[in-house]
């Protein structure tokens, strides 16, 4: 069996007669369960508060009101899209003996219709067809994405993190020379360790010092900015550290041998290992896509538009 199919389908006999099925709607607000019970002729549909330990209840009664029926409850599966929530829910879930999956949001197939009706009752009645395709073994109607644990997860925070304050960075930087081109000052490089200091020497081309309001703002910007660069060192130098005190410890191996290779630096290393080489990373589309070996087009009939490369699908990359 291959390793890269097991997302793609279950392999597990789907006994729907003996197997309590469930998937949840969440929102930031909410979760909505919807159910098939074991003999039990209504499909039960219940709205939760964002609570483990509610749901955990509410799965319980469910399978108590089919062992009443003389149903005899061998399994519970659930399953919820991958979004902001991530997979604290499944690993909490599996650690209480429920078989929990978590779905690309991406793999489940969707009406074309402009305007279709989407409520969160509409949304669970979708998820829960795409699940039991899944169950059933049948393709394409969606994939699952790996659970990492918590350490796995956690390894991946300090690229991402790093990532988001070099996109700041760019961010400020990009916004300063903005504001400065138009008072027509084009060779100010805000990114200079003493660039504060020189501001109060800056003149237009009308040989006037800048309006007060705007060399306030500056100022403003070049401290922030300061202040994420001073962030992004932080986090290298304490993954640098990381890696020196357990050089041979988990995937710190792989970094550093990757590092060695002429053109590739610590940062690049990190990420291919734990975004792309993992063991545990099954998406082979995605893998191609980042390695330049296939695109993702938008094809229909005689029309192919390259849309360009994606990185791997995780949401974590859900959600960060």
């Amino acid at each position: 069996m291959s390793e890269f199919d097991d997302l793609s389908r279950s392999h597990t006999t789907l006994e729907q007669d003996c197997m309590l099925i469930a998937v949840i709607e969440m929102s930031l607000s909410s979760w909505l369960i919807a159910g098939i019970v074991p003999g039990v002729e209504r499909q039960p549909l219940k709205k939760l508060d964002p609570d483990a330990d509610a749901l955990l209840k509410l799965l319980h009664r469910w399978q108590r009101e089919a062992v009443q029926t003389g149903r005899s409850i061998k399994r519970i599966v659930v399953a919820y899209e991958a979004g902001r929530d991530g997979f604290w829910l499944a690993r909490w879930l599996r650690s209480h003996g429920i078989d929990a999956y978590v779905i690309h949001a991406s793999s489940v197939a969707v009406s074309r219709e402009h305007r279709r009706a989407k409520t969160d009752r509409l949304d669970t009645e979708l998820l829960m067809r795409a699940f039991l395709g899944w169950l059933r073994g049948e393709r394409r109607h969606c994939s699952m994405a790996v659970i990492p644990t918590l350490e796995q997860e956690d390894a991946k925070r300090p690229n991402r993190e790093r990532e988001n304050l070099v996109c700041e960075r760019t961010r400020i930087v990009n916004r300063v020379k903005a504001c400065l081109v138009r008072f027509g000052i084009r060779n100010f490089k805000p990114t200079l360790r003493k660039a504060s200091e020189r501001l109060n020497s800056l003149r237009t081309p009308e040989n006037v010092p800048l309006p007060p309001n705007t060399l306030a703002e500056v100022r403003r910007d070049i401290a922030r900015l300061r202040f994420v660069i001073d962030q992004v060192k932080d986090v290298e130098a304490a993954r640098q550290e990381r890696l020196q005190q357990a050089p041979n410890e988990g995937p710190h191996a792989m970094v550093l041998l990757l590092a060695r290779v002429v053109g590739i630096g610590i940062e690049t290393a990190d990420m291919l290992v734990n975004e792309v080489l993992s063991r545990k990373f099954r998406d082979r589309r995605a893998i191609a896509r980042y390695a330049g070996l296939t695109g993702s087009p938008d094809e229909s009939g005689k029309k192919r538009r390259e849309k360009g490369l994606r990185g791997p699908a995780m949401p974590g990359f859900v959600a960060a």
